[in-house]
């Protein structure tokens, strides 16, 4: 058994704020351990459920966020940027199932720190008419390759979102969020032990789990954070306005979309 851990940040246990998620703060110096750890628990679920090969993907930012020597030694590491399929890289490489480790809600959404993809781009993302987060997003593109996601940690929020896209995973409630930069969290201690048993057993379990299927073409719809974002990603020929702050474009696939969105945030940072 071969599975995929897709590992972020703002959903780990004891995270809560921007500058505990943004390199060159002495706080994010702190939080990528507990990313790191959250992960580790997270691979040592996987082989105790008797996974022969885990992968562990660095789904963070700059995609480089979690010390490679910290890492259980038995998997490997997915890390750096770019990468096609960006949060999903190693989906395609014959794995069983999918666990997203430390994720979060969707863009506008109450959960903590919740964003999708990139927070000064992109406002709400829509694939086929259905609002989606980074979880869904992804989920989508390991369903295009018929792989489950089996198990997943954040907030109370991210879960109560996702939960219906993903009917037959395990959920571990790492903290319930009381704002977008206020919460209660389990311990770092706590939620690693509720990680590595919700992996293992999510893995026994997954005989259940089916992938989350969004059939293309995908009709993608994306309200900006602002009409000057509209006007810039509008540059690009086969993108529609279709309102100030909204444009919009059409894609065989999840896997074009996502690499589609994933360029417009790079377009994005003209404007910072």
């Amino acid at each position: 058994m071969k599975v995929l851990i897709s590992t972020d940040i703002e959903g780990v246990a004891g995270v809560f704020h921007h500058e505990q998620v943004r390199a060159g703060n002495p706080e994010y110096e702190r939080a990528r351990l507990l990313m790191a750890h959250e992960a580790n628990a997270a691979i040592a679920g996987a082989f105790d459920a008797g996974a022969t090969e885990v992968l562990v993907n660095d789904s963070h930012g700059s995609f480089r966020n979690m010390p490679p020597e910290l890492l259980d030694a038995r998997a490997q590491a997915v890390m750096g940027k770019p990468r096609y399929l960006s949060m999903m890289a190693g989906v395609d490489d014959g794995v069983d199932a999918v666990c997203m480790i430390g994720y979060h809600s969707r863009a506008q959404g109450r959960g903590i720190l919740a964003h999708t993809i990139n927070s000064f781009a992109f406002a709400r993302v829509y694939f086929n008419g259905i609002e989606l987060g980074e979880a869904g997003i992804y989920g989508a593109l390991a369903g295009e390759y018929g792989v489950p996601v089996v198990m997943a940690s954040g907030d109370d929020v991210f879960i109560e979102e996702h939960r219906p896209l993903f009917p037959h995973a395990t959920f571990v409630q790492t903290k319930r969020a009381t704002g977008q930069t206020s919460g209660i969290s389990l311990s770092p201690a706590q939620a690693c032990g509720a990680i590595r048993a919700g992996v293992a057993a999510a893995l026994v379990q997954r005989g259940s789990a089916r992938p989350y299927v969004l059939a293309g073409p995908i009709a993608v719809r994306i309200q900006t954070q602002s009409p000057a974002l509209a006007d810039l990603f509008c540059q690009w020929p086969a993108l529609r306005r279709l309102d100030g702050d909204e444009v919009g474009f059409d894609a065989p696939t999840v896997e074009a979309a996502v690499r589609m969105v994933n360029s417009l945030s790079a377009m994005s940072s003209m404007l910072r």
